[in-house]
């Protein structure tokens, strides 16, 4: 490949990340009429915890939580939400308490926490190459909640881990930050379709926080 060829693909890529960014503010704006799925990965947490969790959902000290960052992330998200006049439908979540928190920090209502968002891992760090296949399985009944349209004039939050989001859209979705989501586009004749990723900072951008 020639220097001006190399040079051009730099420059495509380059253009393609400007616009990619500055479509995020529209894509927020167009959250306001409803339609979307959002699909965020928790809010940071505090890793001198570990989990133990399997089986014991309501034993805080079997599990990593948040730490005060990440709620503090999770309640700027969510002031900047409601700042932005964004309806929130259903708020679906893991059944982990870090995930539960999060959603009821950025949603500002109570969640409804659900096996299939639960951390596919299992808490192993094997869980991402599991070898029965059963994140695959994982990551299509994420798609199901992801596929199914909203109420009508609202957005619906799914609060979910790492693992499960790359269960669910692959590899290209295993750099989701902490408090990122990926949005998608209901259709009610089908799949939902891809709209863009929105970061934290995006949020509060937005709000002019």
């Amino acid at each position: 490949m020639n220097v001006l060829v190399r040079l051009a693909i730099i420059a495509l890529l380059a253009d393609l990340s400007r616009s990619a960014l500055a479509d995020t503010p529209e894509l927020i704006s167009a959250l306001k009429q409803g339609g979307y799925v959002l699909v965020f990965r928790h809010t940071a947490t505090d890793d001198s915890q570990k989990d133990f969790y399997p089986f014991r959902f309501d034993d805080m000290s079997a599990q990593r939580q948040l730490s005060e960052k990440g709620r503090d992330m999770a309640r700027q998200i969510g002031a900047a939400i409601k700042q932005l006049a964004i309806p929130i439908g259903e708020v679906y979540t893991s059944r982990l308490n870090r995930a539960i928190e999060a959603g009821k920090l950025m949603s500002g209502r109570e969640v409804k926490p659900v096996d299939v968002l639960t951390d596919s891992s299992n808490a192993s760090a094997s869980g991402m190459a599991n070898p029965t296949g059963a994140n695959a399985k994982a990551g299509q009944a994420v798609r199901r909640l992801v596929d199914a349209s909203p109420q009508a004039g609202t957005n619906t939050f799914l609060v979910t881990h790492k693992t499960n989001i790359t269960d669910a859209f692959g590899k290209d979705a295993s750099d989701v930050q902490e408090g990122e989501a990926f949005v998608y586009r209901a259709n009610s004749g089908g799949a939902a379709s891809f709209a863009g990723r929105i970061k934290p900072a995006d949020w509060m951008a937005s709000a002019g926080k």
